[in-house]
């Protein structure tokens, strides 16, 4: 049989492979940082793994190979020192992945000058200093994936200083993937809702993963994995024509019928 389209079929699964690229991943110890660590140095990555404390940064480098790294994302010098860690280490950096993000309850008319600026740190500033360090050394292209939310999507009710954040972070995904594409480097975010990590399942405890699970269409909470699966799709070549975009992985709550329907 002679086909009409004689284009070249791709090896599929060799684009999902990491194979000498080299990583740092921020906030690397537990929860989705853990897990993308585990996705990402299974398909062949070399990792830089940041985290603000030692004890983990040490336990997450056993897990995968990886070299442990200490400091405070939020410091120029500490991501400075972090990227250059990975040049030292590997010979160069490829790739970057950005997990940390917390938040704090709040109304909006009455945060504190002192948390709005916590939020934007927490959330915002790492990414900003990490990413244009990076970006500096990637003279041969590469990917950048941040860890957003849904909460910069839609409005975060008690979250609002959180949600604000969240959003100026895509808004910085979207700029760096305009600027930082003709050098070949992709920019692009994953945004979970509920992730049932180690401290929000100390916070809301099995009654609140119970109401989660009813909430999502999929039925369940979302898993640290799910997160870095996304991730770990962003940072490979199967994403190769992917720049500037919110992956949004929160198992269908953001797109159901948000009124109940008594029928």
């Amino acid at each position: 049989m002679v086909s009409t389209d004689d284009t070249p079929v791709p090896d599929y699964p060799s684009l999902l492979r990491l194979d000498g690229k080299r990583f740092v991943v921020v906030g690397a110890g537990q929860g989705i940082g853990r897990q993308a660590s585990h996705a990402l140095a299974s398909v062949g990555a070399s990792l830089v793994l940041v985290d603000n404390r030692d004890d983990l940064a040490k336990e997450i480098a056993d897990e995968v190979g990886g070299v442990p790294f200490v400091g405070d994302a939020t410091s120029r010098d500490d991501a400075a020192r972090a990227v250059q860690t990975c040049i030292d280490e590997f010979g160069g950096i490829d790739g970057l992945v950005d997990i940390v993000g917390m938040a704090k309850y709040g109304d909006a008319v009455s945060t504190s000058d002192e948390d709005w600026n916590w939020h934007f740190d927490i959330v915002l500033r790492h990414a900003f200093v990490f990413s244009q360090t990076a970006a500096t050394h990637m003279k041969d292209g590469g990917a950048m994936v941040f860890v957003a939310s849904v909460s910069g999507i839609s409005s975060a009710p008690r979250h609002a200083a959180y949600g604000a954040a969240k959003a100026a972070l895509m808004s910085w995904v979207r700029s760096l993937a305009v600027e930082l594409g003709p050098s070949g480097i992709r920019v692009n975010a994953v945004a979970p809702g509920v992730v049932w990590t180690p401290r929000v399942s100390q916070y809301l405890g099995e009654k609140g993963r119970e109401g989660q699970s009813r909430n999502a269409p999929l039925g369940r909470v979302a898993l640290p994995q799910d997160i870095a699966s996304g991730i770990l799709f962003l940072a490979s070549d199967l994403a190769s024509y992917v720049t500037g975009q919110t992956l949004v992985v929160d198992g269908g709550v953001g797109v159901k019928f948000p009124y109940p329907m008594n029928l």
